[in-house]
This record gives structure tokens, C-alpha cells and sequence, in this order.
């Protein structure tokens, strides 16, 4: 049954109330939605890559956990395949496929409360990153270290891992999890909500969810969240407290040669290998690198920097002196602005926004800086002419606290990498998909040739990130290297994922191209 124009205005306007308080959202009943209702074509239009978009039979938009139970408990009923979105950030088609016959939408599971009885904050699972800082902050004067993109969904972040600016200082958004609510399908069928708690009797289901990744286990519809080493009370002091200034300015490289390029990129990675232990003295920087494909192989860096250290100008100066050390021609530093970390979020992380390109994205953590001899690969790529335009090659500061945490403590096992590396390729033309997919993945394999084709995890590499999910990995075509596609984000956790997969999905009823295997 489709909702009303008025039913629609009212449930609106009550839940937009009921959000300000962190109450749940009053809905009026059965929110189910078919091909001919009004909101039915903008929420299937909701997904990041234009590449891929689904025509579900049913698009179900729940208010509640029990709207979400009911949800599965029909779309199960029917055999029905189901997908599930949060903020709609897949980079892949895992939701947006053509499979997907019952959309479940967690848009409206955006409640922030403090759960008195597990004594932990409750974020709804369709919260985006934007309006989670927003409330931790404003009400408790707590953040977690999640993304720097403030329209991304809270189920698939925490899920996969979860990582951002303040990462480097307090670890991943799942080192934060202490439990998550979640609705799962029983060997017979049947739908049921679960609350998973690290120390409780379900700890097996909280843990796939530190960094198993999301659409594999059930349906989360809200996360727990409080950092290890809090107890007691007290909202305050569950989570984070983060600086109370930060720095923040953008360096930009207008031109560069291949040898300047080369240069640049090797001082930038051999800075962050050198500064990627637990506790060193730049962990509060974050300073994430874009190339972009102009021809020029132009270069923007933002960074960012705790400012609450007597020093931190004095580290900001000597990171841009590192970077910069022999660069010609060379860069240009913008004015450095110091701002609260509440203004720092809402001026200068990433504003929530639609994307309208299609795209392709292809990952590798690092362990050791590429050689000249990859940069190389890297600069030739990006300069193409053919290819000028709006693709781009990130580099993203890892390591610090993340790295402090055992291997097999979360389900993400990456413990001991310092820089993602993600191709971004984008594009407008279905006509040029093609063209621009093999660009990526040529551009891919010849930099890792060494190892398949692949960045398979070794003295060099530390696989992949399942929150940057690449299905090439699981095609023999593009990696050569004869590594399964799972020992790239997971490692040796695989087998106990497997596990979990057995015990609380047996019907294998959450599905995608990479999913956990049962």
C-alpha cells in the first residue's frame, strides 16, 4: 500500500519533530512503496554511481525496528531478493542491481539517543555522518572518527570499519561499537531483531559487524556505540572527545612534471610511513591527496590538524616543508584557518551532496610506499589526454591508533597499513563505460604487475577495503595473482566471517557479489 499525499506532509512533519529530540519517527502504517507512487522513482535514484540502478517490485521505507522486521519477514515470504540502503554510497552495484526485487530504505532511522541500558549512544542505522557528529557533539561534546563525507549512512560506514580525519588518533568508527541491533532470517524462514553485544552471548554477530561489511548478515538498524575503555553513565565520557581546534588549509600543486610528480607524491607517502605508529606526534594530522585528470596531473591536499598542542603550527609547517622538500615547480599553500571542531565539520569536511557520474573504484591499503617506478605508472595515467576530466587517484592517511588494535580484535584486519591508494574514475556517458572501466583497471594492474595485478597483502601491501568494494578482485581476468578475492578484506578472518554466516544467515538470504559465503 502506498502512502498519501497528506499521510506523507504529516509523518513528515511529526518526524522531523520527533528527530530533533533523538525520539524514533511516529509513521503512519505499512510503508511500502510500488512502482506507481510518488516517492518511488527519487529513492531508487538515491544511489551514488549512476552506473547502476534498481527497479525493486517494492521499496519499503521503515520507521521502526518492527517495520523493518516485518519487511524481511515478506520479502523472505515471497522470495523476494533483498537489498538494503543507508546514505546509498555503494560504489558498486550490490543494491543497485538488477537482482534487487524488496529495497529496504533505512532513510528515517536516524534517531540519536543514549541508551541507559546498555549504556551506550544509539545511532539509527540510516543516520548520515553529518547529522551523527552534529548530535554527539552538541549534546555530549563526543564524535566518533568516521568519514570526512557528511551524506554517507551510518550501516555501511560502521559496518565495513568505518575511517576518517581523526581516525589516526582514535581508531575506526567498529573500535567504537559496542553492540548493534539487527533483524536476521532463522533457517526457517522467520525474521527476528537481535541486539549483538561484544560482551554478550550474540558476540560472534557483533563482531562480523566491526569490518564484515555490509548486506552480508541481516539488516542493522542501529549501532551501539561506546569506546572501550568507557563505563559507567555518563554520555560524556562514552565516546571520543575530540580537539578542541583544529587547523586547516589546502596545499595545491597547479603543474607538475613527472619528475615533480614523482617527487612530491614519494616525500608525501614517505612521511606518513614514517609517521604511522600508535601515539607518534602527527597522529592528529589527516591530510588526504587528490590527483585529478586535467593533464596536468594537478594536485589539492587538505589538511588538517589538532590544534589543540601548543606546536601544531610548528607540525603543520614541517609536514608542508616535507612534502614540498625538492619540488619544482612548486606548490602553492592557502591561508591556514583555525576554527572549533564543530565549525571544522560543517565548514571544511566534505558537504552532503548528490553524485550524478558513473563510476569505478579500484583500492589498496599500503604498507610500504610505491617505487618511483609505479609513480610513474600513476603520472603517465592521470596526464592521458584522452581522459581529461572529472576521475581522479586519492591518497588517504591511515595507521596511527588504527594500528594499535590486534588483527582478528575486529573483523576489518588491516593493522598495520599507513595510506589507502583509491582509483576514482568518473564519467557521464554510457557510452563511455568501457572505455573509462578498462582505464581504471589497466592503470591498476600495471601498477601492482608485480603481484598479479593485484595489491595482494604481503611486505608491500595490505590487501583492500570492503567499504571501497571492487568485484574485479573476484574475476581471474584482472587478478592474476590466484589469491580469492576474500584474502584481500579479510585476511584470515574469513573463516570465522564464515561462521557467523552460517550460524545467523543459513538461507543465505543476504546476498551481493562479494558476500560472505556460508
Amino acid at each position: 500500500m502506498s502512502l498519501s499525499r497528506r499521510r506523507l506532509i504529516t509523518a513528515a512533519a511529526a518526524g522531523g519533530a520527533l528527530a530533533a529530540l533523538g525520539m524514533p519517527h511516529a509513521r503512519a502504517a505499512d510503508p511500502v512503496l510500488g512502482a506507481g507512487d510518488a516517492r518511488y522513482l527519487p529513492l531508487t535514484l538515491r544511489g551514488y554511481n549512476r552506473r547502476f540502478q534498481a527497479r525493486p517490485d517494492r521499496i519499503y521505507v521503515p520507521g521502526t525496528t518492527e517495520e523493518v522486521r516485518a519487511a524481511v519477514a515478506r520479502a523472505v515470504a515471497e522470495n523476494s531478493t533483498i537489498a538494503v540502503r543507508s546514505g546509498g554510497h555503494c560504489f558498486d552495484g550490490f543494491v543497485d542491481s538488477a537482482e534487487t526485487r524488496s529495497l529496504i530504505d533505512l532513510g528515517e532511522l536516524t534517531a540519536v539517543h543514549w541508551d541507559e541500558q546498555h549504556r551506550a549512544v544509539s545511532v539509527g542505522a540510516g543516520a548520515d555522518l553529518g547529522s551523527v557528529y552534529e548530535a554527539l557533539y552538541s549534546r555530549w561534546g563526543v564524535t566518533v572518527p568516521g568519514g570526512i563525507c557528511l551524506g554517507v549512512g551510518m550501516g555501511g560506514h560502521v559496518t565495513g570499519g568505518g575511517y576518517g580525519p581523526l581516525s589516526r588518533k582514535f581508531g575506526l568508527v567498529a573500535d567504537h561499537l559496542a553492540g548493534v541491533e539487527v533483524v536476521t532470517v532463522d533457517a526457517d524462514g522467520s525474521a527476528r531483531t537481535v541486539t549483538a553485544i561484544k560482551d554478550g552471548p550474540e558476540h560472534d554477530l557483533w563482531w562480523a559487524h566491526t569490518g564484515g561489511g555490509g548486506g552480508n548478515f541481516g539488516v542493522v538498524t542501529r549501532f551501539l556505540l561506546r569506546s572501550p575503555d568507557a563505563d559507567g553513565t555518563d554520555p560524556t565520557r562514552a565516546l571520543p572527545t575530540p580537539p578542541r581546534r583544529m587547523l586547516n588549509a589546502r596545499l595545491i600543486l597547479p603543474v607538475a612534471t613527472e619528475d615533480s610528480f614523482v617527487r612530491f607524491l614519494s616525500n608525501y607517502l614517505g612521511f606518513f610511513a614514517r609517521h604511522s605508529a600508535p601515539g607518534d606526534e602527527f597522529a592528529g594530522l589527516y591530510a588526504p591527496l587528490m590527483f585529478r585528470t586535467t593533464g596536468t596531473a594537478a594536485a589539492e591536499m587538505l589538511i588538517l590538524l589538532d590544534a589543540d598542542s601548543p606546536d601544531a603550527r610548528a607540525r603543520f609547517d614541517a609536514f608542508v616543508a616535507a612534502v614540498c622538500d625538492g619540488v619544482a615547480p612548486g606548490a602553492i599553500v592557502l591561508p591556514v584557518t583555525e576554527l572549533p571542531y564543530q565549525d571544522t565539520v560543517r565548514q571544511v569536511y566534505y558537504a552532503k551532496g548528490a553524485n550524478s557520474t558513473r563510476v569505478k573504484v579500484k583500492a589498496a591499503y599500503l604498507r610500504n610506499p610505491y617505487t618511483p617506478e609505479q609513480l610513474r605508472i600513476f603520472y603517465r595515467y592521470l596526464t592521458d589526454p584522452a581522459f581529461l576530466g572529472e576521475s581522479q587517484l586519492e591518497f588517504l592517511p591511515f595507521g596511527g591508533a588504527i594500528n594499535a588494535v590486534a588483527a582478528d580484535a575486529t573483523a576489518m584486519p588491516v593493522r598495520d597499513s599507513f595510506m589507502k591508494m583509491l582509483i576514482h574514475a568518473s564519467w557521464r556517458l554510457p557510452t563511455d563505460d568501457e572505455r573509462y572501466l578498462r582505464w581504471a583497471r589497466e592503470m591498476y594492474r600495471e601498477v601492482h604487475a608485480g603481484t598479479g595485478g593485484v595489491p595482494v597483502p604481503g611486505a608491500n601491501y595490505g590487501g583492500s577495503y570492503i567499504n571501497y568494494p571492487d568485484p574485479d578482485l573476484a574475476d581471474p581476468a584482472w587478478n592474476t595473482s590466484g589469491l580469492p578475492w576474500h584474502a584481500f578484506y579479510y585476511g584470515e578472518n574469513y573463516p570465522r566471517l564464515r561462521q557467523v554466516k552460517a550460524t545467523w544467515d543459513p538461507r543465505d538470504t543476504f546476498r551481493h557479489q562479494l558476500s560472505i559465503g556460508t
